[in-house]
């Protein structure tokens, strides 16, 4: 990867997402997620457009969210097939993936 990624959060109050922008894109990533409390998030969706694949684009947006959780006191409930089979590969994120 050669591309420089930066990850914006959108934030409401039961619902967010992290934005994807790579450099010389003007296509973006996302992961979606639902918040349940305070102390709780579901991601449900992670989507990369074709062109940007193989990029460690979705591997960013998961880190992202792993390291806001971890940051907030957060735990992560994986519905997205994508993250849950990341959080898989990274045991390392068990302190706040259930």
């Amino acid at each position: 990867m050669t591309e420089m990624i930066s990850i914006d959060l959108e934030d409401a109050e039961t619902k967010g997402r992290y934005v994807a922008h790579i450099e010389g894109s003007s296509e973006t990533g996302e992961l979606t997620f639902s918040k349940t409390g305070s102390t709780l998030i579901i991601v449900d969706h992670t989507e990369v457009p074709d062109s940007l694949r193989g990029k460690g684009v979705g591997l960013a947006l998961a880190k992202r969210a792993v390291e806001d959780a971890r940051k907030n006191k957060v735990k992560i409930v994986p519905l997205c097939p994508f993250f849950k089979a990341t959080a898989q590969r990274h045991p390392d994120w068990s302190d706040v993936v259930q």
